[in-house]
């Protein structure tokens, strides 16, 4: 048996080599990520990682634990995905500046007809942000394949005054649900 990661995510990986996760496979969704209108941040996340999970499971074998996830933020129940360009990454910045914002994360844990998707929801408070700090974070790079345009991880967290919840959950991995999820199949992290 293999614990098969269904994502590129390099902190996804991180995190569950942190937690000594043992046969660990990283077999990434290639599938496109497509969020049916109308859907609640809540639905989406839950759909896509439902579809990792399930387009990575036709290649693991049928004792493998596949772990899915998709993470979006949402200010005002708008999702805000990952930005396509700098001037994208500069809007969405601009929108989290000063405010309270939501990180949700879909997981869905697979292991034959054993199937569990749930999410979690953290709320994160930015400070005020300039805009000459904004275009110097966008120069880092490291705004452009993340959710929302920015890393709680890495720089951004300069931005970031206060967090309620899982602060794994903003780097895309909700730690404590997914143990908990895992325990339901009979897995133990600890």
């Amino acid at each position: 048996m293999s614990v098969v990661l269904a994502s590129a995510s390099p902190r996804r990986r991180e995190l569950l080599l942190m937690l000594r996760v043992e046969n660990l496979k990283i077999i990434p969704a290639l599938g496109e990520e497509v969020i049916d209108e109308g859907m609640t941040p809540e639905e989406a996340v839950c759909a896509l990682s439902f579809a990792k999970a399930k387009e990575v499971s036709k290649l693991c074998s049928t004792d493998d634990i596949i772990i899915a996830a998709d993470t979006v933020v949402a200010v005002d129940g708008m999702i805000i995905g990952k930005p396509d360009g700098e001037e994208d990454a500069f809007r969405m910045l601009s929108l989290l500046s000063g405010r309270t914002h939501n990180v949700f994360t879909g997981v869905t844990v697979m292991r034959k007809d054993e199937i569990y998707t749930e999410y979690e929801r953290t709320a994160v408070r930015f400070r005020e942000l300039s805009e000459s700090e904004i275009r110097a974070y966008i120069k880092t790079g490291e705004p452009m394949d993340k959710a929302g345009a920015y890393g709680a991880q890495g720089i951004g967290s300069l931005f970031v005054e206060g967090i309620e919840g899982d602060f794994f959950n903003v780097m895309g991995l909700p730690l404590c649900r997914l143990s908990k999820m895992l325990n339901k199949m009979g897995v133990r992290l600890i």
